[in-house]
């Protein structure tokens, strides 16, 4: 079994003796930064000149700073920005302003494993990455709790960035979840298949594709949208708190074998042989081209996609469907419940 770290095996002392600038105020970045400040971390919000959540940072009592002011101020600089930014971030506003034995930290591995970011070898790279969102990273830690956090180290300048990147981990709570080691190209190049292949590809792919089967059949689009979209989240909180198994036990015997008999046949060996060839892309970095190439292109294919994504006949059924069911989400919208 992977050793598991807690808050008994932190050293608190080693953040609060840190300057942290956060980078980003989206969904991670408002966690990170009010997590740490509640922590008794001294923390700065870095972010562009006019940004539209440097009021949304104060309001909550940080301060906010362009991002070359923090990085020259900070002793780390946490990249909560997207991953598609944080290059541009990177070369043009933080690079200058590093000094020797200085912290790089981020909560994805992309820019590092695929050399989109090349620090100087005298400052440290680690990586802090919850497993959940922001909002839950925050909410949480205000009830006392946790979420588990995988860290890694990709440059050890000053022999403490371990327990660097562990400290920073307490500080945002996560040592009383559980901590995990991992390297920048094991945490990227599972996550990224995670996403495409189960997480928002293959599920966002599996769930249209039962919509339009039953639709095409001649049944109610409001009747195929509960059946494929919206049930969804009862299986997935039971899989959640309870594993395979206990989804299983929780279903009813109809559910049950139906699943285990039909499941096979949906997802198939060449289903699988599609997945590992996701994954070869991921592990020899033509995925991370292809997107590099289309951001900096100006995401003509990006858009199309999005735009094709929002005209399906679900969205607007779940659209209606959801109006009349005010308590989904507690009535707030995106934008409040990810904190960006």
């Amino acid at each position: 079994m992977a050793k598991m770290y807690y808050d008994a095996d932190a050293q608190p002392e080693l953040i609060a003796a840190t300057k942290v600038a956060v980078i980003g105020y989206g969904s991670q970045g408002h966690a990170h930064a009010l997590n740490l400040a509640d922590s008794g971390v001294e923390v700065r919000v870095a972010l562009r000149e006019g940004s539209s959540s440097a009021k949304k940072a104060e309001a909550s009592g940080l301060q906010v700073m362009p991002v070359p002011e923090a990085t020259a101020w900070a002793d780390m600089v946490m990249f909560l920005a997207p991953d598609t930014s944080q290059r541009e971030i990177y070369e043009t506003q933080v690079k200058p302003h590093l000094a020797a034995g200085m912290t790089l930290a981020f909560a994805h591995g992309f820019n590092i494993r695929y050399e989109q970011i090349v620090p100087d070898p005298n400052v440290n790279v680690i990586m802090i990455a919850p497993k959940g969102p922001g909002h839950l990273l925050r909410r949480t830690y205000e009830e006392g709790g946790g979420i588990p956090s995988l860290i890694a180290v990709g440059q050890d300048a000053t022999g403490s960035a371990h327990d660097l990147a562990l400290s920073y981990a307490w500080a945002i709570g996560s040592t009383k979840a559980g901590v995990l080691d991992t390297t920048f190209a094991e945490e990227t190049e599972t996550d990224l298949f995670g996403e495409q292949v189960v997480l928002c590809g293959g599920l966002s792919q599996l769930v249209l594709a039962g919509f339009k089967t039953l639709v095409d059949a001649g049944y109610q689009p409001e009747s195929a949208y509960f059946e494929c979209l919206h049930e969804l989240k009862l299986i997935v909180d039971l899989l959640y708190e309870h594993g395979l198994s206990g989804m299983w036990f929780s279903v009813s015997e109809t559910a049950e074998y139906g699943g285990l008999t039909r499941g096979p046949r949906i997802i198939t060996d060449e289903s699988m042989a599609e997945m590992r060839r996701v994954l070869g892309e991921i592990k020899d970095g033509s995925f991370a081209r292809e997107l590099v190439s289309e951001i900096e292109a100006g995401r003509p294919r990006f858009t199309r996609l999005r735009d094709e994504a929002k005209a399906e006949q679900i969205e607007a059924v779940g659209a209606h469907l959801r109006s009349m069911m005010p308590f989904l989400g507690h009535g707030k919208g995106l934008s409040e419940v990810s904190g960006g």
